[in-house]
């Protein structure tokens, strides 16, 4: 055990998290996602839903505040939108939002909605890691981007 880093962050995550650059992307799975298929390294977080995991993170990993190539400010944070026709209900999100403003000063400014396909694409071909947890939430998986480590 470390102190000061949250117990939920296991040693094989940690390594991880400290591994990936700025841009690199990380997918936190709800416990109906599909991360053995669209993830290129997958870390289970049994018996945890995705607003701890979440916060833990951004305890230890920053957001990207960067813009993108073209100059254009892209949320670092990205959800699953709910399909059309579906009417699930979100509340988690709002959670989400909670955790990132308590981190982040943009607070929900650091969040964008993709689509359902989208979503699974932009995780297979971006993100280092996919996180499945055993989250019961549905449209509750979420990407961020990582930001710069800057130490003051």
């Amino acid at each position: 055990m470390l102190k000061g880093i949250p117990t939920i962050l296991s040693p094989e995550l940690l390594k991880v998290l400290d591994e990936m650059g700025h841009t690199d992307e990380l997918t936190i799975g709800d416990g109906n996602f599909p991360g053995h298929t669209y993830g290129k390294r997958v870390i289970r977080l049994d018996g945890h839903g995705v607003p701890e995991i979440l916060d833990a993170i951004l305890q230890v990993m920053p957001l990207d505040t960067y813009p993108n190539a073209e100059g254009v400010m892209v949320p670092p944070c990205t959800l699953m939108a709910v399909e059309p026709g579906d009417d699930a209900k979100t509340p988690i999100w709002d959670t989400y939002k909670e955790i990132v403003a308590k981190h982040d000063p943009r607070g929900a400014e650091c969040f964008e909605e993709i689509n359902k396909w989208d979503f699974y694409k932009k995780t297979k071909e971006n993100s280092t890691l996919v996180i499945m947890s055993s989250e019961t939430a549905i449209y509750a998986n979420i990407i961020l981007r990582k930001g710069v480590v800057i130490n003051e």
